[in-house]
């Protein structure tokens, strides 16, 4: 039986590796011409994008697991907001089908992590006193 890594700092998550992936991925689709004359959409993407990562890092330095958990919710809730700006950039030809798919699929990948982040983490909290801190 192996060990997991130990998670001693955010940037050990996988699940904050790959949208950090996601997130990168996501600039240079934006990039593309197909983008530029639609810079409210295109902004939108790329803040939905960062926030996922930048939510599952403040969650992490923050002081209980109680927002920790609410930070991994928020980050979720930005997954899906994403999934959705993907689907309709799909549909307005900023991305090709294939790029949109793949965009799905990284999205509903973390968020499955995401989750079952979530369930660890309320799993470890029980029993903790308001203030103590478990780390993913």
């Amino acid at each position: 039986m192996t060990s997991s890594p130990k998670i001693t700092r955010f940037e050990d998550l996988l699940v904050w590796q790959k949208s950090m992936d996601l997130a990168e991925k996501i600039y240079r689709s934006t990039e593309q011409c197909r983008f530029s004359k639609d810079w409210g959409l295109r902004d939108q993407v790329r803040r939905s994008a960062v926030s996922v990562p930048s939510n599952i890092a403040e969650g992490y330095e923050r002081q209980t697991t109680q927002e920790y958990i609410r930070h991994i919710i928020i980050a979720k809730g930005s997954v899906g907001e994403l999934r959705t700006q993907i689907t309709l950039a799909g549909r307005v030809g900023h991305l090709t089908p294939i790029e949109s798919s793949d965009l799905v699929e990284r999205c509903l990948e973390i968020s499955r992590m995401l989750e079952g982040l979530k369930k660890r983490l309320k799993g470890k909290g029980e029993g903790l006193k308001g203030g103590d801190k478990v780390k993913g």
